[in-house]
């Protein structure tokens, strides 16, 4: 889900800037990814050789000291290099001044907002809205750079901070901020680690504001295309992203869809298929990893012995009427119906039945459904169903929904030669068949 999409936020980035690179006498770019190109495509012929200079020039400058001088900001000196470069030859290229006017240079005025009281139940709902999705936005943000660096956000000081933030900017007249995953994908790749770098960015911009305004207003828009087309090329991971694409069917699967929703829709919404996509990967492997075998050694785990004589002898143990059964894997819904044709396989049926769950780590409510299933199944066949080597969760999970209250039907034992003296005392019970 990261892979692809970080590499289409790099796809998604690279085209945004085609505009600036090539000078395009164009108005806004279209947010669609077809409907862009097709402007671009429409105002080909006012392509401008200086902005198309100045972006080679920056693209030089970064690929070069990164290559030579890894240490120097080679970011931050393409664009004084570019700037320098165009106030000198007075070159006819876009600039931030030309495209967006004279920025501010101060901050607004402290002024406290007046709500009046009778207007604060009507806000509430809004309120509560836009906070939810400021936080699933801000957090879902996080998530993306805990994959992207290896880490692990707190969800709690993140929300709390982002909450205080936006109570401080409505103070001067701000609206609601949240965290943007592609800006906070565009820091990790320019070597963030840690929250610091966003305090950073902020301080960073505010010191621009008020202290660099004015030379900001002569920054040509091709040097800060040709600085977000290396971004994005450092985004993209090409070799991670081919590696990927040799993966199993089901990784290319979330992969390209993951990829193309980023680059053809939106963000939020390539997440948010992608991971659902990706869990429904994850429970449809783990269902076709469950086992229920017979043909399985028969020893425990607990045991000191794992030889092969060993395991015969423990086989011979199994009296006549008797069968054991093994179940590897979590218990879950997507897996539970592996044990609805287990008494089919049966030409006689056994007296009792040895289901081993000791390699069982997990079992939810279809598990536990599954279980009774097999019980009641078992009583009308005359089968009694022994369950041996419970794990804690499994044993709590059967407790608290009282499938151990069937007496007669269901027994349980602790370990498989606890469970083979109960099935041998209950088939000298029944007596001869």
């Amino acid at each position: 889900v990261i892979t692809g999409f970080t590499a289409g936020i790099a796809v998604s980035i690279f085209s945004s800037q085609i505009k600036d690179v090539l000078g395009l006498q164009m108005g806004a770019v279209p947010a669609e990814f077809f409907a862009r190109w097709a402007a671009y495509a429409r105002h080909i012929a006012t392509t401008q050789p200086a902005a198309i200079a100045l972006a080679l020039l920056g693209l030089a400058v970064i690929v070069g000291l990164r290559r030579w001088k890894p240490n120097w900001p080679g970011f931050l000196i393409a664009l004084l290099a570019c700037t320098g470069l165009c106030l000198a030859f007075a070159m006819p290229a876009e600039t931030v001044g030309s495209s967006f006017g004279s920025l501010p240079s101060s901050l607004p005025i402290f002024d406290f907002p007046t709500i009046p009281f009778e207007r604060t139940f009507e806000l509430l709902p809004s309120a509560f809205t836009i906070a939810f999705l400021a936080g699933v936005e801000s957090l879902l943000s996080a998530v993306v750079a805990d994959g992207m660096i290896g880490a692990r956000h707190r969800s709690n000081g993140e929300l709390v901070a982002q909450g205080l933030a936006n109570v401080g900017s409505a103070l001067f007249g701000g609206l609601p901020a949240t965290g943007a995953i592609a800006r906070t994908a565009t820091n990790v790749r320019a070597g963030a680690r840690s929250p610091i770098a966003g305090m950073l960015h902020a301080l960073f911009l505010l010191l621009f504001m008020l202290l660099l305004a004015p030379l900001m207003h002569y920054v040509p828009l091709a040097a800060l295309a040709a600085v977000l087309l290396v971004v994005a090329w450092n985004m993209s991971e090409y070799q991670h992203f081919r590696h990927t694409m040799s993966a199993p069917w089901g990784d290319r699967l979330v992969l390209l869809l993951t990829f193309f929703l980023t680059v053809f829709f939106d963000l939020t919404i390539a997440i948010e298929v992608g991971v659902v996509v990706a869990a429904f990967l994850f429970m449809f492997r783990m269902a076709e990893a469950v086992e229920v075998s017979s043909g399985v050694p028969l020893l425990d785990e607990d045991g000191n012995t794992s030889s092969n004589e060993a395991d015969a002898e423990q086989r011979a143990q199994l009296p006549k009427g008797v069968e054991a059964f093994q179940v590897n894997g979590p218990l879950f819904f997507g897996a539970a119906s592996r044990l609805d044709n287990l008494l089919d396989q049966f030409f006689s049926p056994p007296m009792v039945l040895i289901l081993r769950m000791r390699l069982v780590p997990f079992i939810d409510a279809s598990g536990v459904h599954a279980l009774k299933t097999l019980t009641d199944r078992s009583q009308r066949r005359g089968i009694v169903l022994i369950l041996s080597g419970l794990q804690p969760q499994p044993q709590r999970v059967i407790t608290d929904m009282h499938l151990d209250e069937r007496a007669g039907q269901l027994h349980f034992a602790s370990n498989y030669d606890e469970a083979i003296e109960l099935a041998r005392s209950i088939v000298a019970q029944a007596g001869p068949a």
